[in-house]
């Protein structure tokens, strides 16, 4: 099968239990629903990633969860891509992002890091921030709280309730990107 056909969905995150429920690990939590969905398990890479296959709405799919944390993700990314011969135009970054409020998504292709350190390391290792990415919003941090800090907690038992559904919600989005394009899913889930 060629990497013309494949399209990789990388979620951001750091490994590990101790940041599981972080908000930085939005993006893992849409994988792993996306996992889920296709019915498959994540198992270790080459590529400093854990990697699951198969297929979302007909298409197939590599589902990536780097290995390194979240400011060194460039790498695994790059190499799963390489592995696969994945264009970047069909690789979609799923990160968590402090400039949208929590429940919000927004899909875009390129653009700027943002401060995000994850995306700055993607963009650098793929020589290009032309990627489509599904923007998780987590909001600001309450008061004068570090963001550095914010990004690493847990969400909050309020926000934990409806986790599930915003985490749903952006897996529908990637299943959308991928069998209707960007421009679709920008109509379907920035209305919302």
């Amino acid at each position: 099968m060629s990497g013309a056909d494949r399209w990789l969905v990388v979620g951001l995150g750091n490994p590990g239990p101790k940041y599981a429920g972080n908000r930085h690990n939005a993006g893992f939590m849409v994988v792993e629903s996306l996992a889920a969905r296709m019915g498959a398990r994540f198992s270790s890479h080459r590529s400093r990633a854990e990697l699951a296959e198969g297929r979302l709405v007909g298409t197939p799919v590599a589902l990536v969860k780097p290995r390194s944390y979240m400011n060194l993700s460039g790498g695994p990314v790059a190499g799963v891509a390489n592995y696969f011969k994945v264009d970047p135009a069909r690789i979609v970054v799923v990160h968590d992002e402090l400039d949208i409020p929590f429940g919000v998504l927004r899909c875009k292709r390129g653009g700027g890091a943002g401060g995000h350190n994850g995306l700055r390391s993607v963009s650098a290792s793929l020589g290009t921030p032309e990627y489509v990415r599904v923007r998780f919003g987590i909001g600001r941090p309450p008061g004068r709280q570090d963001a550095a800090d914010f990004v690493l907690t847990d969400f909050s038992s309020v926000e934990r309730k409806e986790l599930g559904v915003h985490v749903e919600r952006a897996a529908d989005a990637v299943e959308t990107i991928i069998a209707k394009g960007l421009e679709a899913a920008q109509n379907l889930y920035h209305a919302a």
